[in-house]
């Protein structure tokens, strides 16, 4: 019998896919827990129109990404903080911090979890850090640190 998953299954599929499995399987396991459909004339349009859907979604918000990362590839912001001797600040610069200026400076809002920081930002100077706004969507973003 020739399914559509509704879900992963281990060993038979991914959600989504068309698989052919037998019989038995299908009718004791799959339908009656709501893991696959019959493949029908129907139910294999609705799936091809759901991907295209999908497909569209994904364009706009990768275009979307990249229209942001042109603006803040162009942005910089700067971080006043009260520093110590040898440009070491007290405390550090985290990606909250990155956010919140590139908010309140470039009125451009980024999660917080998408700027890539290896550890927190302990001197002052100049950076670039860089934020993963999509998958294959990076920008890079001027920080500048600093003394008050």
């Amino acid at each position: 019998m020739i399914v559509i998953l509704n879900r992963d299954v281990k060993g038979t599929g991914k959600a989504g896919d068309i698989v052919k499995v037998s019989d038995g399987y299908a009718r004791n396991m799959l339908i009656p827990k709501g893991y696959a459909k019959e493949a029908t004339e129907g139910n294999v349009r609705n799936l091809e129109k759901q991907k295209a859907i999908a497909a569209e979604k994904k364009a706009e918000e990768k275009a979307a990404a990249q229209a942001l990362a042109e603006k803040i590839n162009a942005a910089s912001v700067t971080i006043k903080t009260k520093a110590g001797e040898g440009g070491r600040i007290f405390g550090s610069i985290t990606s909250k911090d990155i956010a919140d200026a590139l908010a309140d400076q470039k009125k451009l809002t980024v999660d917080k979890k998408k700027i890539l920081l290896d550890n927190p930002i302990k001197q002052t100077g100049e950076m670039t850090v860089d934020i993963k706004l999509y998958p294959e969507v990076m920008a890079k973003l001027k920080v500048t640190v600093t003394a008050e």
